[in-house]
């Protein structure tokens, strides 16, 4: 009886440290599968979310019952989008948080992923972004700042960029990986230094998700709307910025549209 129960605590033992060292080996001998989450917000709410192309709810979206590999997720609505590539690990949860544009310039966001180890590493992009931490400088992007687990609130700034403030739990034991997207700020979009054009160009407006695209103010998602234009109707150009055109309606009108719903045609 002796010898079973040594036997027994052996075999508990090893079973124990295959659960905690090997997720593999685990799976081979208890049946026991590896499972990793995930969990996506989007603004604005109620994107529709695609995995592996398949459409699986709206954000806010959580699924803590995933096998442990590559996926691919999209993000959908009104004409804005975003997809990307994650790497789910056992036993975390990884973070996707988006701001969801129809200009990619305007479209930002960051992919927080844990895995065993210490530490934090953030990337950006663009590269070379400056990286405060709980208020004190830790350099630019790529970094790896050596900081202790617990929460911390990390600023990432780039010149010409959106400034993202990000608030973050490390825990103990886990490396935390942040890869950001930055958006253009507004002043960068009206600033960017492009010719004029030299001739009178007409541009027809394309077909869009709304049926109608909107004439801004300024050349920015968050700038006021000033007026409507229809799918075939005629403006003039004036100007080409970025993903942006100042066009001319047929009333005087001077505002700017997005160039993805524009082609332009000589008279």
């Amino acid at each position: 009886m002796k010898k079973f129960l040594v036997w027994l605590l052996v075999f508990i033992s090893l079973g124990a440290l295959l659960l905690r060292f090997s997720d593999k080996w685990a799976e081979i001998f208890f049946g026991i599968k590896a499972t990793s989450g995930i969990s996506i917000l989007s603004q604005p709410s109620e994107a529709v979310v695609f995995i592996n192309d398949k459409e699986v709810g709206k954000t806010p979206y959580e699924d803590k019952n995933l096998d442990v590999k590559d996926y691919l997720v999209k993000l959908s609505k009104e004409g804005a989008s975003w997809q990307g590539k994650v790497a789910l690990t056992a036993g975390t949860v990884t973070v996707i948080n988006r701001d969801l544009s129809p200009d990619p310039t305007s479209s930002a966001g960051e992919i927080l992923t844990l895995k065993k180890g210490k530490g934090l590493t953030i990337t950006s992009n663009p590269a070379g972004a400056d990286i405060e931490i709980n208020g004190k400088s830790y350099g630019k992007t790529p970094v790896t700042p050596g900081i202790e687990p617990g929460d911390h609130t990390i600023l990432v700034n780039q010149a010409n960029y959106l400034k993202r403030s990000i608030r973050a739990n490390l825990p103990k034991g886990y490396n935390l990986t942040i890869s950001v997207d930055l958006a253009l700020s507004e002043a960068d979009l009206t600033e960017i230094q492009t010719p004029v054009t030299t001739k009178t160009l007409e541009i027809v407006v394309k077909n869009t998700p709304t049926g109608f695209l909107r004439v801004r103010n300024k050349a920015s998602l968050n700038s006021a709307e000033i007026a409507r234009v229809k799918p075939g109707d005629s403006l003039i150009l004036l100007e080409e910025l970025g993903s942006w055109n100042r066009v001319r309606l047929s009333n005087n009108t001077e505002g700017f549209v997005s160039s993805d719903y524009v082609e332009k045609k000589s008279f």
